[in-house]
C-alpha cells in the first residue's frame, strides 16, 4: 500500500492531487451536461452537433499546442497554471449563467467550447510537466498514476452527479458547480511550499525552439510510435462522450440519469487501471501494446451488447484497457524525455492526444447518426486493432523487441521456460 501511494508523502503533491480531484469532478459534470444540453435541448438528438462541440473544444490545441509547450519550458509553470485554471473556470461560469437564464443557444456553446479549448491548450503541457517539479524523479511514475486515479475517481462521481442534477434542475447547475470547483486547484497552487518544489531550469527565449522539439521526437523511434498510436486511438476510439450519449438515447431509449451512470460505471475500470499502474515503479512497452489491443477487443464486444446493463458492464474492461494504454504512454514520455525538452515534447503529445478530436468527434458523431450508434463504437475498435498490430510489427522488425520476451520477463519462472521453449 505504501508503494501504491508513495507520492502522497509529498506535501505539495497532496495539495495538488486534492485540488485536482475536486476540479475533475466538476469537469466530468460539465462534460456530461454539455453533451446532454446539445443533444437533447438545443438540437433533436444530433450526434453531429455534439461532435462539432467536442471538436471545437479540442481544435485550439492543434494550433496552440507547440507554442504552449515552449511557453511551459520558458516560464514559471505554477503561475501559468493559476492563469489558465482561472480562465477555464470563467468559461464554465458564463455557460452556466446563459443556461440558467434560459438564453443559451447552440452558437453560445460552440463559442465557449472553443474558448475553453484555448485555455486548455495552454494549460495542458504545463500541467503535465508540473508533476515532475512537485515530486522527485523517482516518484514521477507513481504521481502520474495517482493523477490518473484522481481523474477517474472523479469520473466515478461526476457523471452520476451530473445525471441527477440534469434530471432534477437542468444542465445549468452542473456548469455553475464546475466553475466553483476550479477554486480548489487555484487554492492548492497558491498554498504550495515554493522551497519544496523541484523547478527545472527555464529555457531561454530563442528562435527555432519548436523545431528543436519536433527534431528531438523524430530522432526517437519509441516516441514516434507512441505519438502515432495515441493519435489513432484517441481520434477514432476514445469518443465516449458521444458514443455513450448516443447508445443511451438512440439504442436503449433512456434518459440523462442512465447516460451519466455509464460514465461512472466505465470509471470503475479506469480507476482500477490507474491504481494498478501506481504499484509499478516504471513502464514497459508491453503495457502500451497490451492496452491498445485489449481496448480494441473490449470495445468491439461492447458494441454488440443487447441491453443497457450488459453494455454498462462491458464498459468496465474498456475503461481498464484504455487507461492502461494511456497511462503507459504518458509515463514513458515523461520519464524518457530530457527535462529541458519535456514541455515541448508533452505539448506535441497533447496535440496528438487531443488534436485529432476535431476530426474524429464529428466523424464518429456522423457515423452514429447515419449508420447507428453501434457503428460509432465499431470504427474505434477497428482502428485500435490496426494501430496495435502496426506497432507490434514495427517493434519486432525495427527495434528487435519481441512481445513474447516481455511476457516472459513478467512471468513466473516455470512459465518463462515454457515461453522460451
Amino acid at each position: 500500500m505504501n508503494t501504491m501511494f508513495r507520492a502522497l508523502k509529498v506535501y505539495n503533491y497532496r495539495l495538488w492531487v486534492g485540488g485536482a480531484l475536486v476540479s475533475n469532478i466538476g469537469t466530468w459534470m460539465q462534460r456530461v451536461a454539455q453533451d446532454w444540453l446539445v443533444l437533447t435541448v438545443l438540437t433533436h438528438n444530433s450526434g453531429t452537433a455534439v461532435g462539432i462541440t467536442t471538436g471545437l473544444q479540442f481544435l485550439p490545441i492543434i494550433f496552440l499546442g507547440p507554442y504552449a509547450g515552449v511557453l511551459a519550458d520558458r516560464v514559471n509553470k505554477r503561475k501559468l497554471l493559476l492563469a489558465t485554471q482561472t480562465a477555464m473556470g470563467l468559461c464554465a461560469l458564463v455557460l452556466g449563467l446563459l443556461v440558467v437564464t434560459d438564453t443559451a443557444v447552440l452558437w453560445h456553446v460552440y463559442a465557449l467550447a472553443l474558448a475553453l479549448g484555448v485555455a486548455s491548450a495552454i494549460d495542458a503541457p504545463a500541467r503535465q510537466a508540473f508533476v515532475s517539479e512537485v515530486v522527485s524523479t523517482r516518484d514521477v511514475p507513481n504521481a502520474v498514476a495517482l493523477n490518473s486515479a484522481s481523474f477517474n475517481l472523479a469520473r466515478l462521481a461526476g457523471p452520476g452527479i451530473a445525471g441527477l442534477l440534469i434530471a432534477w434542475v437542468g444542465t445549468g447547475a452542473a456548469f455553475l458547480l464546475n466553475a466553483a470547483s476550479f477554486a480548489a486547484v487555484i487554492i492548492s497552487l497558491a498554498k504550495m511550499r515554493s522551497a519544496e518544489l523541484n523547478p527545472v531550469e527555464r529555457v531561454p527565449r530563442r528562435k527555432g525552439q519548436i523545431r528543436e522539439g519536433l527534431a528531438y521526437i523524430r530522432q526517437r523511434p519509441d516516441l514516434m510510435m507512441i505519438m502515432v498510436l495515441v493519435f489513432l486511438v484517441s481520434t477514432f476510439g476514445m469518443n465516449f462522450q458521444i458514443t455513450n450519449a448516443m447508445m443511451a438515447t438512440e439504442v436503449f431509449h433512456l434518459g440523462p440519469g442512465e447516460y451519466g451512470l455509464l460514465g461512472s460505471i466505465m470509471a470503475i475500470g479506469t480507476l482500477a487501471a490507474a491504481l494498478l499502474a501506481a504499484r509499478r515503479k516504471g513502464t514497459r512497452m508491453l503495457y502500451v501494446l497490451g492496452g491498445v489491443l485489449s481496448f480494441a477487443l473490449f470495445t468491439a464486444i461492447a458494441a454488440t451488447m443487447p441491453s443497457y446493463w450488459l453494455y454498462a458492464i462491458a464498459l468496465i474492461p474498456v475503461g481498464l484497457a484504455a487507461l492502461t494504454f494511456m497511462n503507459a504512454c504518458n509515463t514513458t514520455v515523461q520519464l524518457s524525455t530530457d527535462p529541458a525538452m519535456r514541455g515541448r515534447v508533452l505539448a506535441v503529445y497533447m496535440v496528438v492526444l487531443q488534436g485529432g478530436t476535431p476530426l474524429g468527434a464529428p466523424l464518429v458523431g456522423w457515423i452514429g447518426t447515419e449508420f447507428g450508434a453501434r457503428w460509432s463504437l465499431g470504427i474505434g475498435a477497428v482502428v485500435a486493432l490496426a494501430a496495435g498490430a502496426m506497432a507490434l510489427a514495427m517493434m519486432n522488425r525495427r527495434n528487435g523487441v519481441r512481445l513474447r520476451d516481455q511476457l516472459a520477463d513478467l512471468a513466473p519462472v516455470r512459465l518463462r521456460h515454457a515461453l522460451h521453449h
